[in-house]
């Protein structure tokens, strides 16, 4: 519970800087908000802004903010089973199925943890990210001219520092990334506002998809709840003998 109230003020506080993004790049303070209070993913939302303070259409925005939170979707089919709700439970939690509220469910040991550690994070990432997009909002919209203050420049800031993390995680990140830049700046002189950046979504398709290393005993590599922590290397399983000794078994294909 003390994680997810963590997680909640810790990144929810960073709606200050959507509020301050959305309305330098043109959205009213009500729009702001409905972004946040509807949309409710960070970097789907930053993304739209983005493309609008370009000078791009809000269809181009919106359909670059749909392809960057595809990945809630396949959240959400584990977290269907995981939290086993269903009718309007389910609906309501389907829309706090991001990151956090994920991350914070799949590193429980047992399915009750688990609801409890996302209705935890959901409610206060809900109530911080939608109270602090409200505050930055307004704050920016009293102050006038945002660009004197440098605030237009806060959305491709924050956004990038979403970025950052996943370009150190292996060399094939880095070069979708990069060939993602090109793509997009190649684009720019030729194609309106908002395109290039979902032309850039093609720079997937660059370089082949890692292998994922087989987990050690076989099996999906998926931790169950009901299987415990898993024990750390060299610690053994269990099945020792008392003074240490693994037994010796048959090892069938």
């Amino acid at each position: 519970m003390r994680d997810a109230l963590g997680i909640g003020v810790a990144v929810g506080v960073s709606g200050t800087a959507f509020g301050t993004a959305a309305v330098a790049a043109g959205l009213s303070v009500p729009q702001a908000c409905a972004l946040s209070l509807f949309a409710f993913t960070g970097a789907s939302q930053f993304a739209l802004v983005g493309v609008v303070a370009g000078g791009g259409n809000l269809i181009a925005g919106a359909v670059g903010a749909l392809l960057l939170g595809a990945r809630n979707t396949l959240y959400g089919l584990r977290m269907a089973d995981l939290l086993g709700w269903r009718g309007a439970r389910r609906a309501v939690a389907a829309h706090g199925v991001i990151d956090e509220t994920a991350a914070a469910s799949l590193a429980q040991r047992t399915p009750a943890a688990s609801r409890t550690a996302f209705i935890a994070t959901f409610a206060s990432l809900f109530v911080f990210w939608n109270a602090t997009t409200l505050l930055g909002a307004v704050a920016t919209e009293r102050i006038g001219d945002t660009s004197a203050f440098g605030l237009d420049a806060v959305g491709p800031a924050i956004f990038l520092a979403l970025l950052w993390p996943r370009l150190r995680e292996s060399g094939r990140v880095r070069l979708v990334a990069a060939g993602g830049a090109l793509i997009a700046l190649a684009a720019v002189p030729f194609l309106p506002p908002g395109v290039p950046v979902l032309l850039a979504a093609a720079a997937v398709l660059l370089g082949p998809a890692p292998a994922e290393d087989a987990p050690a005993g076989g099996g999906s590599g998926t931790a169950r709840p009901e299987d415990g922590p898993v024990p750390p290397d060299g610690a053994g399983g269990g099945d020792g003998a008392a003074d240490g000794t693994a037994d010796r078994r048959e090892v069938r294909p």
